[in-house]
């Protein structure tokens, strides 16, 4: 593809070349619009607000020294002032990178010797963390007040560069100029800087135009996943820069059922987690109403609607009695449902960054939303494939994105090249050299199928499958989704295996339906290390586990599993900001547990499913 072919023409009916440039003509279409607000609307900016604290605080960027090229870090949580420091340091043609909020001083230190810069921009509570890396930066910059050895965002923009023409500098910036880093999670090792371009951004956005997530000025999204990861960098902050979408900014990605209703986004992008909390929250809601008639209702509608959707999906059609009763359902139910969730107005629901389960997705779909499953990675700018919006296939994640194309190695991997892949990882030519090939394929790492339609089913990640004690290759994810789809109960699966003679599991519980059923059992002063021993709750793992398991071939089926007395978070020893599973971690720091399931007999503790 040519780079005439991925100009972004822009609704004001220019083409543009960068991200900066397709702001400012986004900031011209409708200035007094809100672009940037909070949670109950305690800060909205308008556009034209928006373009004027770009300008100050680029300004004031410069005066401290920041120029083309360089790195300026970023350690906020989901507020406005991340979009309006990354925005501005873009401007001054820079390179803005975002720190994940849960990162160690070990990892902080990582990425600042990695990426170079001598500015960061942070707030209050992610300072100790900053300071314990020991790594000097020139300028530490508070968004929310005053700091020893800091100076606030305030300051500087109140001290411009005298000398600094703020339209020159960004009208320099260049396609192949770098828009951000995206450092991966590091599950196997220390962290890589992925280098993304204006280039890369505007194919991303122009293949998203193209496909599934048709945005527009008149949209609404929610920020909410760590700017740090490609698809808050991409779907929210790029999409809102190039076509105006309004965001919604959510500091705590916890409280994000809460901030839909308030923000009632046009268009949401859910990791799979999320969705499963959403249908947990339907499930816990309906198991407290003490009207058995409306509970009883709902799990109706709510069944019919996963029926009209399975028909939908399996081509076989509603048939006039499912259509009268969908009918019916809609209006007496799901449509109050969506309403109360604050989604009564999406018109995209997204699913991306892990796989969701099939029957997860099915549930959505029944619930009336229009779902895309995407499949993507930082190296891809974030989306590379996607499942039409009329066209939905649980458990595929669909055909490539417009302007890249796909094919498969030899062992099953799938390569992916086009505009949307980077050029490589920052300062890591020998890591650039593994995953991008002499032709520009980039190695995914994860093994798939493609169909006769072009619809891609990753398998699972290359390095993860399982490969049993009789030599069968059995992909975990496929195992741990067949658990979870059963169940809001659980939270992770963890399934193990390697070498071993069958699947056994690591099972954690969900925090806040456990806190339910606590209620229910009367045991609300329990911890959740005394709550997983009690026999209801260790039988309703094992009947999701059973469940589960007939879903899935005699030799991925889970034979023993254990549950966890605590509680995993994103950035923790288990789970990455994303909210995927640090596997190779969690098997060192649960060895002892993992030798127990194996253990004969098995001892207290260890559920046998069969």
């Amino acid at each position: 593809m040519t780079t005439a072919e991925i100009d972004y023409v822009h609704k004001s009916g220019k083409t543009v070349r960068t991200v900066v440039e397709a702001f400012q003509e986004t900031v011209t279409l409708r200035p007094d619009q809100i672009a940037l607000r909070t949670v109950g609307g305690t800060r909205e900016i308008t556009w034209r607000e928006y373009g004027e604290r770009v300008r100050s605080i680029a300004a004031g960027l410069a005066k401290l020294g920041a120029r083309h090229g360089d790195t300026i870090g970023i350690m906020l949580t989901n507020r406005p002032e991340f979009n309006l420091v990354d925005t501005a340091a873009l401007h001054v043609g820079a390179t803005p990178f975002s720190v994940y909020n849960t990162s160690s001083p070990e990892q902080i230190q990582h990425l600042f010797t990695n990426a170079g810069n001598k500015v960061v921009v942070t707030e209050q509570g992610f300072l100790p963390a900053i300071e314990a890396a020991g790594v000097p930066v020139e300028h530490i910059v508070m968004v929310d007040g005053p700091a020893t050895g800091a100076i606030t965002l305030e300051e500087v923009e109140a001290n411009p560069a005298e000398d600094f023409d703020f339209d020159a500098a960004w009208q320099a910036v260049g396609p192949d100029d770098l828009a951000t880093l995206i450092y991966t999670s590091g599950t196997t090792g220390p962290s890589k800087g992925v280098e993304v371009t204006h280039r890369n951004v505007l194919a991303q956005i122009v293949g998203l135009l193209d496909g599934p997530l048709v945005t527009g000025i008149d949209d609404r999204a929610v920020s909410y996943l760590p700017a740090a990861h490609v698809a808050d960098r991409i779907s929210a902050h790029c999409a809102s820069l190039l076509t105006g979408i309004q965001l919604t900014c959510v500091p705590d990605p916890r409280e994000i059922a809460a901030a839909l209703p308030d923000a009632r986004p046009t268009v949401f992008f859910g990791v799979p987690r999320v969705w499963q909390k959403i249908k947990a929250g339907i499930d816990s809601r309906l198991a407290t109403d003490p009207s058995p008639v409306k509970k009883a209702l709902a799990h109706w509608a709510i069944q019919t609607g996963i029926a009209a959707a399975q028909a939908d999906v399996s081509g076989t059609g509603r048939g006039a009695l499912l259509s009268a009763q969908h009918k019916l359902a809609d209006a007496l139910v799901l449509k109050k449902l969506r309403h109360a969730l604050g989604l009564d107005e999406l018109r995209v629901a997204a699913s991306g960054a892990a796989p969701i389960p099939p029957d997860t997705l099915l549930y959505l779909l029944g619930l009336g939303f229009t779902v895309t499953e995407v499949w993507g990675m930082s190296e891809t700018t974030g989306v590379g494939t996607y499942t039409a919006l009329d066209r939905p296939r649980p458990g595929s994640v669909g055909r490539v994105l417009d302007g890249a194309e796909i094919r498969l190695a030899e062992d099953g991997e799938l390569l992916i090249r086009g505009p949307v892949v980077t050029r490589g990882y920052r300062n890591m030519p020998d890591k650039t050299a593994e995953a991008i090939d002499a032709d520009g394929w980039l190695h995914t790492g994860d093994v798939a199928t493609i169909d006769g339609d072009g619809y891609v089913t990753i398998i699972d990640r290359k390095k993860e499958l399982i490969i049993s004690e009789a030599g069968k290759n059995i992909a975990p994810s496929n195992v741990e989704n067949a658990a979870k789809a059963v169940s809001s109960l659980i939270a992770q699966v963890v399934a193990i295996g390697d070498n071993k003679p069958y699947i056994s599991a690591l099972i954690t519980l969900d925090p806040d339906v456990a806190a339910l059923r606590a209620k229910e059992l009367d045991a609300t002063g329990e911890d959740m290390a005394a709550l997983v021993t009690r026999k209801e709750i260790v039988d309703e793992v094992l009947a999701a586990v059973r469940e589960g398991n007939k879903r899935l071939a005699r030799v991925e089926q889970i034979k023993r599993f254990a549950i966890i007395g605590s509680v995993w978070e994103p950035g923790g020893d288990e789970l990455t900001p994303k909210m995927s599973l640090k596997r190779k971690p969690i098997a060192e720091k649960y060895a002892e547990r993992i030798a127990a399931v194996y253990a004969d007999p098995a001892p207290e503790g260890v559920v046998n499913v069969s």
